[in-house]
């Protein structure tokens, strides 16, 4: 599912107030940090093979995250990784999710 894809879906599984309704949950999105254009891994680590950059004022959805390698960013320094779509990891050192922590289920 992309980027754009992703953005859609959760739209469409929200009511009107924004809300999950139904079996489905809404997937949130997050913006990444301004002025960033971010690096897509093919797995949870500076180690995998770069898949694609993302381009500056994009916001990703965050369908599990996983530990992996340890990276410093605007938003901090994690060994959190996002999938952001299937086989796409980016750091959550870039990713505006308003918390430290996890925020989402842990991939499997």
């Amino acid at each position: 599912m992309s980027v754009e894809r992703a953005q859609e879906t959760t739209s469409a599984a929200g009511s009107q107030d924004g809300t999950a309704t139904g079996a489905v949950a809404a997937v949130r999105t997050y913006a990444v940090a301004p002025g960033v254009r971010l690096n897509v891994r093919s797995g949870p680590g500076t180690q995998y093979n770069l898949v694609r950059v993302l381009p500056e004022g994009v916001s990703v959805p965050i369908y599990c995250q996983t530990p992996g390698t340890t990276v410093t960013g605007p938003y901090g320094t994690t060994k959190i990784w996002d999938l952001i779509d299937s086989g796409e990891y980016v750091s959550d050192a870039y990713v505006h999710t308003g918390s430290d922590g996890y925020i989402a289920p842990r991939c499997s």
